[in-house]
């Protein structure tokens, strides 16, 4: 399954909001600072998901707001 979303970093909880089809806002509380949100936001999805962290994986935006994202059940 592939996703869309937008990470709003050094948010006050972790949250996942689904936006519309295969697209979510993701709040996470780490810095955008050595890749510390996009492993919080593979850590947050993989739990929403309900899925290991191995089968979260970022294919485009690592340095974006912006993420393509693909989970595998």
């Amino acid at each position: 399954m592939r996703i869309y979303a937008k990470v709003i970093p050094r948010a006050s909880r972790n949250e996942v909001c689904e936006t519309g089809e295969n697209e979510y806002k993701i709040k996470v509380t780490a810095p955008p600072v050595g890749g510390e949100a996009n492993e919080m936001v593979i850590k947050v999805l993989a739990k929403h998901f309900k899925t290991g962290k191995s089968a979260v994986s970022i294919v485009g935006g690592k340095s974006a707001k912006i993420k393509i994202i693909d989970i595998d059940f």
